[in-house]
């Protein structure tokens, strides 16, 4: 983009040679300042999209074949992440909502493509490469084996370091195999990805929990560097009367028994408390699970969930009830089961901290809804046991 600065005024001698008449020349002189595309301004990780999509694009014209083309721009994206096929399906691109030719006729499909290069790049057997023949003394260990942990392995393996992964899960993947749904996010693809990074020399170890198979301090004594990235596996309660229920079951823990291939027996008409991902993918499965009524009750309306917009729709189109603007208060419970809630409406009130309207509640709006499972997915956190 070209951007106007002002010159020092100069004379010349015998007047401008445009005009051919005396008198001073133009101020102005175009300075080329280089500017980002948006897409890659807006990505969280800062890929080289146009970069990536150009270079395919433009393959017959560099008279590279198209394969070659393909390999090349996925060997841009594993420079950021070692998980294109799995930010090809469950990242939220950012970058399309920014894509300026939606100025011309609709957006670029930025994220379909990062999936089609990274399956490729599974079909194709395609491997991992390190940026040094150095191995270096220096040893690491990565506390989690999600997408944090994996990434930070990565990088330093790239780099010579001998990296060893400490998981309390019996398998890799943290939130990637535990919190996402299988219909959104295949085990053999993540599977796939996990493994070149183990080939490139990194040592994973599954079911050894810190602070209760190996202490933190222990580690801090063997390795000369300690990255955490534990995740947030712990669901937040509702607070409210009945919700220790055995059939209230927190989102995180739902879709992680969901995961686990263990059983879960949601009924018919299921309720999910909630307006983000984890309150969206616990909607979808429990339709896929058989349920016949599935309603998810957020104390805000549609525009201020956070959930992704195509989530949203997705849930939508699948049968999925959206009750806004109410909020559970208390439940109505038979022995150790809750049958139903007691909610109120709520309407928007001033901003909060979040930047989004405060729901406040309507006095004597309260109404009963009933269900055979509740499924809170209201917030997460890390379990910080054997971190303290």
């Amino acid at each position: 983009m070209a951007k106007i600065v002002k010159k020092k005024k100069r004379r010349r001698g015998g007047g401008s040679a445009s005009s051919g008449s005396s008198g001073d020349t133009s101020p102005y002189r175009p300075r080329y300042v280089h500017k980002m595309p948006p897409c890659g301004s807006d990505c969280p990780n800062n890929n080289k999209i146009r970069h990536m999509l150009t270079t395919i694009g433009q393959s017959e014209m560099y008279e590279r074949t198209m394969e070659d083309s393909i390999k090349i721009a996925w060997e841009e994206f594993v420079t950021k992440t070692p998980f294109p096929s799995v930010c090809g399906r469950v990242c939220p691109h950012p970058c399309e909502s920014e894509c300026n030719r939606k100025e011309v006729d609709e957006r670029v499909s930025i994220n379909a493509m990062e999936r089609f290069i990274g399956d490729y790049s599974i079909k194709q057997n395609w491997k991992l490469q390190k940026l040094t023949d150095e191995e270096r003394d220096e040893k690491i260990a990565v506390i989690g084996s999600g997408p944090g942990g994996l990434s930070c392995a990565y990088q330093l393996a790239r780099l010579g370091y001998k990296v060893t992964v400490f998981e309390a899960f019996d398998k890799t993947g943290g939130m990637l195999r535990y919190g996402i749904p299988r219909f959104r996010l295949p085990a053999d693809i993540l599977d796939a990805e996990i493994a070149r990074i183990a080939e490139l020399g990194v040592e994973i170890k599954c079911n050894t929990k810190v602070g209760k198979d190996i202490s933190l301090e222990d580690l801090k004594k063997d390795y000369q560097a300690v990255y955490v990235g534990i995740g947030a596996h712990t669901g937040r309660k509702l607070g409210i009367d009945g919700d220790d229920s055995e059939n209230v079951i927190d989102g995180i823990e739902f879709l992680n028994r969901i995961n686990s291939d263990q059983e879960v027996d949601v009924g018919n008409n299921v309720v999910v408390i909630g307006g983000g991902n984890t309150a969206i993918d616990a909607v979808r499965v429990s339709k896929r699970l058989g349920a016949k009524e599935v309603t998810l009750l957020y104390r805000r309306t549609v525009n201020e969930m956070p959930a992704d917009a195509h989530e949203i729709k997705a849930a939508e189109e699948e049968g999925v009830k959206f009750h806004f603007l109410a909020t559970p208060i208390s439940m109505y419970t038979d022995g150790n089961r809750a049958t139903s809630m007691k909610c109120i409406k709520m309407e928007l009130g001033e901003p909060d901290s979040s930047g989004r309207r405060r729901p406040v509640p309507i006095e004597g709006s309260e109404f009963d809804l009933d269900a055979s499972i509740i499924i809170p997915a209201i917030s997460q956190a890390p379990d910080f046991t054997g971190f303290e």
